[in-house]
């Protein structure tokens, strides 16, 4: 089983003996209730590094006012479980109180990247990620640090902050894991009630639909735009929060597809807010 650090020290102290031994250390930050997309995560941590390390702690500062903080699934002894199968050394699994002591008042901004896609509507989101990268960074000490491409603006906040603020670690992105159906695996899957799930399907198959337009030669952003939004709008359930297609370095919208871009998009679901993307260019398996 992996050992299990609740102590910010404690993790420290374990860390820096690994580096010290000359051990390579991968880590994978998550929020528990883990899915094969998280375990995948995992697997590819394992295979580039000596000692796989990975947090799990339900961030309070990334969630605002009315999400689904006190909600959020957690399951730590099947997580345990699970972490342990796929060879985790460490489970760093600290508690609100121990990351934010009372009186703490620091916090990492990431400007520009941040403020489109999820940005205009979770103001606050990225920076309660980029705070709290920064701290389990600094607990961890990993040499590398792995990211799932589903949260894609997540990847490309915690790239630009490293860069930034000259962080000695690398940043690594893994493909999203999906279902048989092709639905991105997310743990708020598990929110969605039977009737839904054909609906959740929608995003998917809706950048199924860009890939297919940009193939046959579109390039302009707000006619592929037009055809995700019009085709997910068409299943019950769904409220749509954005589709939008960006450069995929800014963030920043693109009328026209010229370098590399992503089309992203995040709908909610009945309950659960989900969301997706697709680099244009790049292989998609979707059914």
């Amino acid at each position: 089983m992996a050992e299990i650090a609740r102590d910010n020290k404690q993790m420290q102290k374990l860390a820096e003996e690994l580096r010290l031994a000359g051990k390579r250390i991968a880590f994978v930050p998550t929020m528990g209730y883990l899915h094969e997309g998280h375990l995948n995560l995992m697997r590819e941590g394992r295979r580039r590094a000596d000692n796989l390390v990975i947090s799990i702690f339900v961030n309070p500062t990334q969630f605002g006012p009315g999400e689904d903080f006190e909600k959020y699934p957690r399951d730590f002894e099947r997580d345990e479980r699970l972490a342990s199968e796929v060879g985790v050394d460490t489970i760093f699994y600290p508690d609100a109180t121990s990351m934010y002591p009372p009186g703490y008042q620091t916090y990492v901004t990431v400007e520009e990247v941040s403020r489109n896609l999820c940005g205009r509507s979770r103001p606050i989101h990225f920076r309660g990620v980029a705070t709290v990268c920064t701290k389990l960074f600094n607990i961890v000490k990993p040499h590398e640090a792995i990211f799932g491409k589903k949260d894609f603006q997540q990847l490309v906040v915690i790239k630009r902050m490293v860069k930034d603020l000259n962080m000695d670690l690398e940043i690594v992105g893994v493909n999203t894991t999906r279902e048989a159906d092709g639905l991105a695996m997310s743990s708020r899957n598990s929110y969605l009630e039977p009737e839904e799930r054909n609906s959740a399907l929608s995003l998917s198959r809706g950048l199924k639909i860009a890939k297919e337009l940009y193939d046959r030669g579109e390039r302009d952003a707000s006619v592929i735009i037009k055809a995700v939004r019009d085709f997910i709008a068409g299943h019950e359930h769904t409220d749509i929060d954005y589709v939008k297609i960006c450069d995929t370095e800014t963030l920043k919208d693109v009328e026209k597809i010229e370098g590399e871009s992503v089309v992203a998009l995040a709908v909610r679901v009945g309950r659960p807010r989900l969301i997706d993307n697709y680099v244009f260019g790049e292989p998609l398996d979707i059914p």
